[in-house]
């Protein structure tokens, strides 16, 4: 074969990783999407893990179910997010009746994302860590500048949940924690963490990398001296250039190829 011909077959034929990089497929059946949502809940765990964001019995990632959508996939308690499995993911409903799995669950994690599924229909997946930069960022009580291209992806699409009143285990809590989340993507629950929602697990994950990412941006540069905001109207074009649930959606995929190769087992 010529080498032009072989061009023209490359182009027909892109790689697998080239691909993933375009908009997927809806899947055939519930259980062939069931499994797509459960290996990226557990590869998100292990990703976590990695992150440093496992913290003892806190934190929580939850994926609803396509069949049954007042069910939702979630970690057991006391299983550190490195070891979590496909086979360890627990299914709930929202009154908190464990349908699938033995082991017990956050129960300030049920609280919290039994009222999100239940606010916003279009909520696949959430996500709730203790992480380090996380903490540090929500005692400011602030929203997120736009001080990086980056951290524009969360303006005007997060709010901050105040005050703090310990642990969420009441319902209305919950409800309050939903309601201000409103059509957004990501909370700052003050004095507690971040929280990001949306309509996939894959931008889920992203988000909430990229909003403790951002959160350790700016604490940084706080520490350095005066910020310098990006102007509002080039901060609102950008949130529409890098903050979409697609791009997110893109963005996870090196980290899947990555877990993948490194940490196979958790797709047991």
């Amino acid at each position: 074969m010529s080498a032009t011909l072989q061009n023209i077959s490359s182009l027909q034929a892109p790689p697998a990783r080239t691909r993933r990089l375009q908009p997927r497929k809806p899947a055939a059946t519930f259980e062939e999407e069931r499994l797509h949502r459960k290996q990226r809940l557990a590869a998100t765990f292990r990703l976590f893990g990695r992150y440093g964001f496992d913290q003892g019995l806190a934190g929580h990632v939850t994926a609803r179910d396509p069949e049954f959508p007042d069910r939702y996939w979630i970690n057991p308690l006391a299983v550190h997010f490195s070891q979590i499995r496909v086979s360890d993911l627990q299914l709930v409903d929202h009154e908190g009746n464990i349908l699938i799995g033995e082991r017990p669950i956050n129960t300030a994690g049920f609280t919290i994302h039994s009222a999100l599924h239940r606010a916003r229909p279009d909520v696949i997946a959430a996500a709730h860590t203790h992480s380090t930069y996380g903490k540090a960022f929500s005692a400011l009580g602030t929203e997120l500048l736009p001080i990086s291209q980056d951290s524009c992806s969360f303006y005007e699409d997060h709010a901050v949940f105040d005050p703090f009143s310990g642990v969420v285990l009441d319902d209305g809590e919950g409800d309050r924690l939903a309601k201000t989340l409103g059509n957004r993507k990501a909370l700052i629950l003050q004095n507690h963490g971040l929280l990001t929602a949306g309509p996939t697990v894959e931008a889920v994950a992203w988000w909430f990398l990229a909003m403790d990412n951002a959160a350790h941006t700016q604490l940084l540069a706080q520490a350095a001296g005066p910020l310098k905001p990006i102007a509002p109207d080039i901060a609102r074009l950008t949130a529409s250039q890098v903050g979409t649930a697609q791009g997110a959606y893109y963005s996870f995929q090196p980290l899947w190829d990555w877990i993948v190769a490194l940490e196979p087992d958790f797709l047991d």
